[in-house]
C-alpha cells in the first residue's frame, strides 16, 4: 500500500479546502475510515489521523470508504451502506456524548441529510436509535449487576439520572428499579 507523506503544503490544502489540489492527492482519516478530496468542506480532521494517497483507488484499497459530501470517487455510496457505517459508529460509541451534528461530521454529511436518510432507511431517527441501544444495554446491566441506577445510566452514556429513569420508563413501561426486580436472576 502506497501511502504518501503528509507535507505542510498538503495539510494547508486540506485545512483551506483548496480545490487546486483535487486530483493531485486524496486524504483519508484513520478514525472515521473515510477519504476525501482536499476541497472537502467537512470539519478538518486531527493532523495525526490523516493519511495521504495519490489515487482514490489506493485509499479504497487501504480500507477507506468515500466521503458522502465530496464524493472523491465520483460515485455515490449507497444510502443503506452509508447508514450501516453510521450505525456501526453509534454501536462503538454509544457511551459517549453523541449529537446529530457529531454524527454528521463523522460521516461527512449535513445533520439534515443524515437525519432524513437515517429515518428513511431504518424507520427511526439517529437519536431514537441511540436511545434504544442505551436502554437495551441498561436492561442487561440491571439484570446482571447490582450497580446503582445512576451508575448504570452513566455507564450507558446517560449521566442525567432523572432523564435516564424517565426515558427508561417511556421505552420499557416501568422504572429501572422495577425492571430489575422483575427480571433479576434467581427470583
Amino acid at each position: 500500500m502506497v501511502q504518501e507523506r503528509l507535507t505542510e503544503e498538503k495539510w494547508q490544502a486540506i485545512l483551506h479546502n483548496d480545490a487546486d489540489y483535487d486530483g493531485k492527492f486524496w486524504y483519508a482519516v484513520k478514525t472515521t475510515s473515510i477519504f476525501c478530496r482536499p476541497s472537502c468542506k467537512s470539519k478538518p480532521p486531527k493532523k495525526e489521523n490523516v493519511r495521504i494517497y495519490l489515487t482514490a483507488e489506493q485509499a479504497l484499497t487501504g480500507g477507506f470508504r468515500p466521503c458522502k459530501r465530496c464524493k472523491p470517487t465520483g460515485e455515490k455510496l449507497p444510502d443503506e451502506e452509508w447508514i450501516g457505517h453510521v450505525t456501526d459508529y453509534i454501536v462503538s460509541h454509544y457511551k459517549e456524548h453523541l449529537t446529530l451534528e457529531l454524527l454528521a461530521d463523522t460521516s461527512h454529511s449535513s445533520p439534515y441529510h443524515l437525519q432524513r436518510t437515517f429515518k428513511r432507511i431504518s424507520g427511526i431517527t439517529p437519536t431514537e436509535y441511540i436511545q434504544d441501544l442505551r436502554i437495551q444495554h441498561a436492561k442487561t446491566l440491571l439484570v446482571r449487576s447490582d450497580r446503582k441506577i445512576a451508575e448504570i445510566g452513566s455507564q450507558v452514556g446517560m449521566t442525567n439520572t432523572p432523564y435516564f429513569v424517565t426515558l427508561f420508563k417511556q421505552k420499557v413501561g416501568c422504572t429501572p428499579a422495577s425492571y430489575r426486580r422483575q427480571h433479576k436472576r434467581g427470583d
